[in-house]
C-alpha cells in the first residue's frame, strides 16, 4: 500500500471520529433550512464547483433564504450566507474570530505563497499593517498616469489592427489583451519593472499566469473537490508537505508559475533593497516595503518568505481580478449599446472640458466627478463580482445576527442564529450583491441607473466600495482595492472614448466559470481557457 493511499485512509479515519465527536458535542444548526445532499461522502460541494459561477448559490438563496445550511464532506453542516448583518458581523464587528477555512488558506499559500491572502490572525495585522502605506488612495491615484498609459496604448494597438482590416472591424479576444495589459501596469506601478508582455505576446510570466487559475480550480472532478476539502483533516505539519508534492496534473501549471514568480520577486526584491541602500529608492510598492523591511523591529516587517509571498499575491491579484472585470465590463456595454453610447457621451463632455481647461490629461478628481462612469464600474462590480465566495470558520461558539428572521425544519422562528465553533461558512458575495431588499427589484438585471437613483439601500454597512462585497469587507478587505478602482476608471476613459465594442455570436455564449475567481468561456470550450471574443471598431466622431 502506498504512502499517499494509507495516509488518505488515516485521514478518513480520523475525519470520521473527528466528525462524530463533534456532532454529539457542539451547537446544532441541523434545524436551519437548506437543500438535500446529493452525497454523503461530498454532501453538497460538487454542486457548488461544478457548476457555472454562483448559479446554484441564487437558486438556493431564492428558496431558503440568506442563511442556507448545506452539507460538505461526510454530512459535516456548513453555512452559506447572503444575510447583511450576519456578513457585517463575520467581517467586520468580529473579523479575527472568523479565520479562514484551513483548506482553502493552504490553497491561498500554494497560489501565492505566505503573503496577506495565506496570513491570518496576528500574523494578517502585521501584513496589513506593514502594507497599508503602499496602497493607500493617494498612492492609487499617484498612478493613474501609468494605468491611463498603457490603457491608451492597447487600445493603439486595436485602432491599428482595426484600420487596417477590411471593414474597418475585428475581432479581438478580451481576456488576453486585459490580463497583458493589467500586467505591464501592476508591473510598473508595484515593482518599477516593465513585464513587456504588451508588447510580447510570448512573455515568460505572462504566458506562465495565463489561464493559472482555470487550469488549477476550473471544472473540479468529484475528485478533486474531495482532496482540497481533506485538507481541513489533515494535521497541519502535513498540509504543506502534501499542497508541495501531491502528485496532480493541475498543480504542475501553479508549482512552475509559483517558482518563476518567485524568482522573478527575488530578483526584484535584491534591487529595491540594493537600491534603498544608496538612496535611491522609488515610489513603488516594493521600494516601500523594502525601505519598511529596513526596521528593527519585528512587528514592522515582513521575513523574506512573507515578502516573496506579497510580491506574488500583488502579481496574481492585481492583474488577474483586474482583466477579469475589464473583461465583463466590456461584456455589459457590447450587450447594452444604448449604455455604452451614454457613458461615450460622458467621456466626451470630460474631454470638452479638459480642452477648456487646457488640458492635456485627466486626473483621479475628474474620473471621480464622472457619475455614469463610475456607476457603470460599481454595477459591473455588482453584477460581475470576480471573487465568488470567502471562506471562514468561526473560532468559537458564537452567535450571528440576522437582517431577517428564518423559519427553522420545526416552524420555530428565530431572529439571531447561535453557530458552534468550527462551523464552516460560505459567504455568497454573488448572493448578497443581488439582494433585492439591498439593491432594488431589479437586482438581477444589469442596470447602472441604480447607483444614479439612489435605490442602493445601506442601512447595514458590509463592503468598502458602494456597500458591494465584491472587495470583501472590514479587516480583511481587499487592501488593493482602491488602485483596482483607479485603474477601472482609467481602462474605461480611454477605451470606451475611442472604441465601439459589440457583440460576436461567440460572446452570446459566455459561460461565467467558476476558478477560485470567475472567469469567462464559452460554452463548448472550456478546454480552450478564458474568452471572450467581441467585434471591436473605431468609435465614430458623433459618439466621440
Amino acid at each position: 500500500m502506498s504512502f499517499i493511499t494509507s495516509f488518505s485512509l488515516f485521514a478518513l479515519l480520523g475525519a470520521a471520529l473527528y466528525r462524530l465527536y463533534r456532532r454529539l458535542t457542539r451547537i446544532s444548526i441541523a434545524h436551519i433550512p437548506g437543500p438535500e445532499s446529493s452525497s454523503f461522502v461530498l454532501g453538497n460541494l460538487s454542486q457548488l464547483a461544478q457548476g457555472q459561477a454562483a448559479e446554484v448559490e441564487l437558486q438556493w438563496q431564492a428558496k431558503f433564504g440568506d442563511i442556507v445550511r448545506i452539507k460538505g464532506l461526510f454530512g459535516e453542516d456548513r453555512l452559506l450566507i447572503s444575510d447583511p448583518k450576519a456578513l457585517q458581523y463575520i467581517f467586520q464587528t468580529s473579523g479575527y474570530n472568523f479565520p479562514k477555512q484551513p483548506e482553502r488558506r493552504e490553497i491561498s499559500r500554494i497560489v501565492s505563497g505566505k503573503g496577506i491572502l495565506w496570513a491570518d490572525g496576528d500574523i494578517h495585522k502585521r501584513h496589513r499593517k506593514v502594507m497599508l502605506p503602499g496602497f493607500s488612495g493617494p498612492e492609487a491615484k499617484a498612478y493613474l498616469p501609468v494605468f491611463s498609459a498603457y490603457a491608451a496604448k492597447m487600445g493603439e494597438k486595436w485602432k491599428d489592427i482595426i484600420t487596417s482590416s477590411k471593414d474597418q472591424s475585428t475581432i479581438v479576444d478580451i481576456p488576453f489583451w486585459a490580463s497583458r495589459c493589467a500586467l505591464d501596469a501592476i508591473g510598473e506601478v508595484a515593482f518599477d519593472y516593465q513585464f513587456g508582455a504588451l508588447d510580447d505576446a510570448e512573455n515568460v510570466l505572462g504566458k506562465a499566469f495565463a489561464n493559472l487559475l482555470l487550469d488549477t480550480f476550473g471544472t473540479l472532478t468529484n475528485g478533486e473537490i474531495f482532496s482540497q476539502n481533506i485538507i481541513a483533516y489533515v494535521p497541519s505539519p502535513f498540509r504543506e508537505l502534501l499542497g508541495d508534492h501531491l502528485p496532480s496534473t493541475k498543480l504542475f501549471h501553479v508549482r512552475s508559475t509559483a517558482k518563476l514568480a518567485t524568482g522573478v520577486a527575488k530578483e526584484l526584491v535584491d534591487q529595491k533593497a540594493d537600491a534603498y541602500l544608496q538612496g535611491k529608492g522609488n515610489r513603488d510598492i516594493l521600494s516601500l516595503l523594502v525601505r519598511a523591511n529596513a526596521s528593527e523591529n519585528e512587528k514592522t516587517k515582513l521575513n523574506e518568505e512573507e515578502l516573496l509571498g506579497v510580491m506574488r499575491v500583488v502579481i496574481l491579484a492585481g492583474h488577474e481580478t483586474t482583466a477579469n472585470t475589464l473583461s465583463w465590463m466590456l461584456l455589459e456595454l457590447a450587450r447594452h449599446p444604448d449604455i455604452q453610447t451614454k457613458l461615450r457621451d460622458e467621456i466626451a463632455s470630460m474631454q470638452r472640458t479638459l480642452q477648456t481647461r487646457g488640458d492635456s490629461n485627466y486626473t483621479a478628481s475628474d474620473l471621480d466627478s464622472m457619475p455614469y462612469l463610475n456607476a457603470v464600474l460599481k454595477e459591473t462590480l455588482r453584477f460581475h463580482p470576480v471573487a465568488i465566495n470567502a471562506f471562514r470558520q468561526a473560532a468559537k461558539d458564537d452567535v450571528l445576527p440576522l437582517s431577517n428572521p428564518i423559519t427553522t425544519a420545526s416552524g420555530e422562528v428565530i431572529h439571531e442564529l447561535p453557530i458552534p465553533k468550527g462551523v464552516r461558512i460560505i459567504s455568497s458575495i454573488h448572493g448578497y450583491n443581488r439582494k433585492k431588499e439591498v439593491f432594488g427589484e431589479d437586482a438581477h438585471v444589469f442596470n447602472p441607473e441604480r447607483w444614479l437613483n439612489s435605490r442602493v439601500i445601506k442601512s447595514t454597512s458590509v463592503g468598502v466600495l458602494g456597500n458591494l462585497m465584491s472587495f470583501s469587507g472590514g479587516v480583511r478587505s481587499c487592501i488593493g482595492w482602491k488602485f483596482a478602482v483607479v485603474e477601472l476608471q482609467a481602462f474605461l476613459f480611454e477605451l470606451v472614448g475611442g472604441i465601439e465594442f459589440l457583440p460576436t455570436p461567440a460572446s452570446q455564449k459566455v459561460r461565467r466559470e467558476a476558478a477560485l475567481v470567475m472567469v469567462p468561456t464559452i460554452e463548448g470550450q472550456v478546454e480552450k481557457g478564458s474568452q471572450l471574443p467581441l467585434r471591436i471598431r473605431v468609435a465614430s466622431k458623433g459618439e466621440f
